[in-house]
């Protein structure tokens, strides 16, 4: 090797290293050391598996627990509705001291710390929002409800067979207003409860749901008739009601053509029928009232406030109820204090509760064949003898309401049916009384076209024959959107199915009273309309994909877009509705008009994120 003189220079030796020895006091440190890492690995691995053995521990008692509150609960309530009060207060008290059990266990640090653990935390997390639920659900609802038993039990409510027990549902309103707010707010957060990927505790969920669900629905409903219903079945003094009974052979808004009516008073929580009789005794030379200008743009050029005939053609049940108090009280100079409506598959319901009537020539009404025989067979019976077939089915309507108001063998099941009835728009109330409509509209009992911002879509038929194709009638709606910027593009798409059956049929039935689009016998021509979301604008709209004709109104806020369509024997007709939306957020929702046949119903809408 050179230096930079260029001169040699020799390399320096390579230097060794030297271990040094470790005295006896080092090596004895670094084996403590060394045993004191083994020592605190293995206590960590004792810790971990005491933890995940406390957890399972844990988690099987307050599965268990949890089951068992639920179960409880569930006797409670069935107790409830079956009057029996004693048991169901020591059923509820059980619910009550496993759900606290439960909760000791799942509201304990350790079991906070594995809920947290992203995804695998899960079950453990939603196992405590349930059990939350479920302590409520005893604590805040079951064991007050109890002292409300009476209000509850169908079989105390209903007295002497049909009077209303009014003391009980008055005593029991400022509980049952209480128990009905709480549930409410346990139903929110039972729907809310997060799912898992565990399939045990998910089951568990829904059935939690469910529970919680059908609960709030009872207490609710029997809260708000706590409200309204002493009052309007007489306690204060008598009151009367005119009960339309829909015929939805031929669709009107709310459901279908009125074709008979009775006039029922009530006092002290009785009923009894007074006036039946059938459309023909309701002229059409009334004076008209005034339901507001969006009203009269939409529907004014049908003369609904005098002519019967189209006085339903809105599905808002209030604008039909108010027009057949109008009605009734030009005809005979009384003002009822509320309206009622009703159609036949709500009177197969009732019939399913109170068991068949019998006519005076021996013939059985049943809960089986009320709705072919009002809706198909009583055509083609009595041809064109339009007064005999509606004093016919004036008897059987007056057969019904005797029999309910007459004596109810087994009100729990007349009270499923009636719900039922309600919960598919078949039952309608309205009150004259402002401050219990009120209360009415917040139940389904009113029927009302929503004032919601939320995504809405109300397909509404309306028969334009004047024939009674719509028994025939099958329906499909489907509404979808997608987002885009702040607004949703949507689709609303319907299919109408004229399921007539090849056949020989009266003129009343299959023939059109007007025929402006010169079709053959047996098809049915409707107005179609979608009453829309607020704010929403149509884009087009098509008939068979083929380019169609609106018609432009306004129902409480909603824009409605209708078209008319025949719709041939044994054919399907697609209409499709295309719109931009404003991008609102909110359960989308799609009513369904009450006709003979329930519709098909396909909601696809996502809630749009803001910008």
């Amino acid at each position: 090797m050179n230096d930079v003189t260029g001169e040699s220079v020799s390399p320096e030796p390579r230097r060794r290293k030297v271990r040094r020895r470790l005295s006896d006091e080092e090596i004895a440190a670094q084996r403590r050391k060394r045993r004191r890492v083994q020592i605190g690995c293995g206590v960590g691995a004792l810790v971990v598996v005491g933890f995940i053995g406390w957890l399972g521990y844990e988690g099987l008692q307050a599965k268990s627990n949890l089951e068992k509150a639920q179960d409880f609960a569930t006797q409670a309530k069935d107790a409830l509705l079956a009057g029996d009060t004693d048991r169901a207060r020591v059923v509820a008290g059980d619910a009550d001291r496993y759900a606290q059990d439960a909760q000791s266990s799942v509201d304990s640090v350790p079991w906070r710390i594995a809920g947290a653990v992203p995804f695998l935390g899960s079950p453990f997390d939603s196992t405590r929002q349930m059990t939350t639920i479920v302590s409520g659900l005893t604590e805040q609802v079951l064991l007050p409800a109890v002292d409300a038993g009476s209000a509850v039990s169908p079989d105390q409510l209903i007295l002497d067979g049909a009077r209303i027990n009014l003391a009980a549902l008055r005593d029991a309103a400022p509980v049952l207003e209480t128990t009905s707010a709480a549930i409410s707010d346990l139903d929110e957060q039972a729907q809310n409860v997060d799912s898992t990927w565990l399939g045990l505790i998910d089951d568990a969920r829904v059935d939690l749901q469910d529970q919680v669900s059908e609960l709030s629905g009872l207490l609710n409903n029997t809260s708000l008739a706590a409200q309204v219903a002493p009052a309007m079945l007489g306690a204060e003094g008598p009151r009367s009601y005119f009960v339309g009974f829909q015929t939805n052979a031929e669709a009107r808004g709310t459901g279908g053509l009125l074709g008979a009516f009775a006039i029922v008073r009530t006092d002290q929580g009785r009923a009894q029928i007074d006036d039946l009789a059938s459309n023909r005794e309701i002229s059409m030379n009334k004076t008209p009232i005034d339901l507001g200008p969006d009203f009269e743009l939409t529907y004014g050029h049908s003369r609904p406030t005098t002519d019967f005939r189209n006085s339903n053609v809105s599905p808002h049940f209030p604008y039909a109820a108010e027009i057949w108090r109008s009605l009734w009280h030009q005809e005979s100079a009384e003002y009822v204090d509320g309206v009622i409506a009703t159609d036949p598959v709500a009177l197969s319901y009732v019939l399913g509760a109170v068991g068949p009537v019998t006519m005076p020539d021996g013939e059985k009404i049943t809960a089986e064949n009320v709705v072919e025989i009002t809706g198909a067979t009583a055509y083609a019976r009595f041809g064109d003898d339009q007064i005999a077939r509606k004093e016919y089915l004036q008897t059987i309507a007056k057969l019904v309401v005797q029999k309910l108001t007459g004596g109810v063998q087994n009100p729990k099941s007349l009270l499923q049916a009636l719900g039922k009835a309600v919960s598919e728009g078949r039952l309608s109330l309205w009150s004259a009384q402002a401050n219990e409509q009120e209360i009415i509209e917040k139940t389904r009992l009113a029927n009302v076209v929503s004032d919601t911002e939320a995504p809405y879509a109300s397909i509404v038929v309306n028969n334009l024959g004047g024939n009674k194709l719509d028994y025939y009638l099958d329906r499909e709606i489907q509404y979808t959107a997608s987002c885009e910027n702040d607004a949703r593009t949507s689709e609303v798409t319907v299919r109408l199915t004229n399921n007539l059956p090849v056949g020989t049929y009266t003129d009343y039935v299959a023939s059109m009273f007007e025929n402006p689009v010169d079709a053959p016998r047996g098809t049915n021509l409707a107005d179609v309309a979608l009453i829309a979301t607020r704010g929403a604008t149509l884009t087009k709209v098509t008939i068979d994909e083929k380019p169609a004709f609106s018609y432009i109104g306004r129902e409480r806020g909603h824009p409605i877009y209708s078209v008319q369509t025949p719709i041939p024997q044994g054919e399907t007709v697609e209409l499709v509705f295309s719109m931009t939306e404003p991008a609102t957020p909110g359960e989308p929702e799609v009513p369904v008009q009450p006709l003979i046949r329930n519709a098909k119903v396909t909601i696809d809408v996502p809630e749009c994120a803001p910008n």
